[in-house]
């Protein structure tokens, strides 16, 4: 095999996983006419069609796909050697990708990650933020970050933050017009801010606890927004009662900015765990930030 077909099947595993030349281009660093013409070169030298294009998307052909399935391990392989490699000679290397909750990334991920970066520069983090319980192996990622009760049980787990606490608040605008609600069920009388999931389109149902038993309030309100700076926003404006991370709006509480109410009920996260497939083939890059990260009571 030559360097060029090796390249090119590297290149082609990136279009089919990726479903899209301009974000496999992007991966490669190459353009995407490059990239498009050494598909076609590479489909030319194996005379089989692996790729169907159409104006929108990219998927593979049978041939491709069976392609796709010998290659990946392979590659998979190449990859670990040449971390391994790098690790060696002390200077880590490659692409980190970990999926994870917005309010995780802020609150755990930032606070370390100029450090970790500036420790590691030839080490790339590639942050998937998404709300939804992510499957990293059928997406091909290398860790995810989710509250400790959620990860599955198969997952490798380590823990990367502390408790989070939940708060309800509303803005002293809004409390000047509305009774403060004494118990979780006062909510029906009252105009919240929904959060909505994006994968799913569902509501969040707002989730409270009553002598260690945990219920849920379906709230109602004229706002609904799939970003927690925004509910806080419009929480700060006097638009309604805002379910949130008690981090996100401490100032804002302790500022005046922002009333805490429901306190009694509002129940606590067992923490963030950063969790990945497997203890074996851990890429070094994976194990550095794992490092960084982890939990230090």
């Amino acid at each position: 095999m030559k360097r060029d077909d090796l390249y090119d099947l590297a290149a082609f595993a990136a279009v089919a996983e990726r479903g899209s030349f301009t974000r496999a281009a992007a991966e490669l660093g190459m353009s995407q006419s490059a990239l498009s013409h050494a598909m076609k070169a590479l489909e030319e030298r194996l005379g089989v069609r692996l790729l169907s294009r159409t104006t929108r998307s990219v998927s593979t052909t049978e041939a491709g796909e069976t392609l796709l399935r010998s290659l990946r391990p392979a590659l998979d392989e190449i990859s670990s050697g040449v971390d391994a490699v790098s690790a060696l000679r002390g200077k880590l290397s490659g692409t980190v990708r970990v999926t994870a909750t917005k309010h995780a990334v802020s609150s755990v991920v930032m606070p370390v990650l100029p450090r970790f970066l500036a420790s590691h520069p030839e080490i790339r983090v590639d942050m998937i933020v998404d709300d939804n319980l992510t499957d990293v192996v059928a997406d091909r990622i290398d860790a995810g970050i989710r509250f400790g009760d959620i990860v599955e049980k198969d997952m490798i787990a380590v823990r990367i933050g502390p408790d989070i606490r939940i708060s309800v608040v509303g803005a002293p605008s809004y409390f000047a017009d509305h009774p403060v609600p004494r118990t979780p069920r006062d909510l029906a009388g009252h105009r919240c801010i929904n959060y909505r999931y994006v994968r799913s389109g569902g509501l969040y149902a707002w989730d409270f606890e009553e002598k260690g038993r945990p219920f849920q309030v379906r709230v109602e309100g004229p706002l609904v927004f799939n970003n927690s700076d925004l509910i806080r926003e419009a929480a700060l404006a006097g638009q309604g009662i805002a379910y949130v991370y008690a981090d996100e709006v401490a100032a804002d509480v302790q500022a005046g900015r922002l009333k805490q109410i429901l306190e009694r009920w509002c129940p606590t996260y067992p923490g963030y765990y950063l969790y990945h497939p497997s203890r074996r083939h851990v890429p070094p890059a994976l194990a550095a930030l794992i490092g960084v990260l982890r939990y230090k009571r």
